[in-house]
């Protein structure tokens, strides 16, 4: 996996077939455990039983089946903390917009920030937190849309 601070970026190696059937595999399991399961927690243990079993919360199980699924479709996953502040340029890059449509987003309000001297700084968490609040907006103007294509008899 692959962080976004730079001393620590290192690219994964590429994944065989084998691994990737294993990573597929292992999800389903892991996605199947956690439905059936409603525990606080899952242990794992090693099957010749020479490892000490590991206590992991289901959250954290499920958030390494979402990382084995994107594996297994050969997706890049990158890992970063929630506190972890991003500059304008790397919000923009994140959220696939302009860098000046980030600063617009910024003085308008709509996008928490911080200054470092001339500098605005964005956490990630309040960037997943806009960016989703970002994609409510679309999906509620793209069912408006809709709604106002069925009432004018359009079919889509």
């Amino acid at each position: 996996m692959a962080t976004l601070e730079r001393s620590r970026r290192q690219q994964p190696a590429e994944m065989t077939q084998e691994e990737l059937e294993m990573a597929r595999t292992a999800q389903r399991c892991i996605g199947e455990a956690l439905d059936r399961s409603r525990a606080a927690s899952i242990m794992l243990t090693s099957e010749d039983g020479d490892l000490p079993p590991v206590q992991l919360p289901t959250k954290a199980l499920r958030l390494i089946g979402e990382v084995l699924g994107a594996l297994s479709e050969r997706q890049a996953v990158t890992v970063v903390s929630g506190k972890r502040e991003m500059t304008t340029v790397e919000a923009a890059h994140y959220l696939n917009v302009s860098r000046p449509f980030v600063i617009r987003e910024i003085e308008a309000g709509r996008l928490p920030h911080r200054m470092v001297g001339t500098h605005r700084r964005i956490t990630f968490e309040d960037l997943m937190a806009y960016k989703q609040r970002m994609r409510e907006g679309q999906k509620a103007a793209l069912q408006r849309l809709s709604d106002h294509a069925n009432e004018l008899g359009l079919d889509y």
